[in-house]
């Protein structure tokens, strides 16, 4: 994997991370949300996964000009509102980002693949 770097603020060297940092953090940000199933892996091709550097569990992100696109593909338990869930998504990877590295975010793309039947949940929204 690649490593990017992100011009964070003077210092006495360069700062580096490798988007398998990024890409985990937000995968686990997407999992805390109430609502959210399963980040789905099954939108992209597995040749595809395997040569994209940017691809890991239903979380792609790419750069351009020092700035993040995250596309997140989720499925949702039944009975929670798909765009309260989507929304929170957003906020929690940006936050979870924010707190991280410094990194402006063009777009947090969620897209709900499917709901889950087969675990009943309450729904609290």
């Amino acid at each position: 994997m690649s490593n990017n770097e992100i011009k964070l603020r003077p210092t006495k060297g360069k700062i580096t991370f490798k988007d398998d940092i990024i890409l985990s953090v937000i995968n686990l940000a997407t999992k805390e949300i109430a609502g959210v199933s399963s980040v789905n892996t099954k939108y992209i091709h597995a040749l595809q996964r395997w040569f994209n550097k940017n691809y890991s569990d239903g979380v792609k992100i790419s750069y351009l000009n020092n700035s993040m696109t995250v596309d997140v593909y989720i499925n949702v338990y039944y009975g929670y509102n798909v765009s309260e869930i989507a929304y929170r998504v957003q906020e929690n990877i940006k936050n979870s980002i924010a707190s991280m590295i410094d990194i402006s975010i063009d777009n947090i793309n969620v897209h709900v693949i499917g709901v889950d039947f087969s675990k009943a949940e309450d729904s609290d929204i």
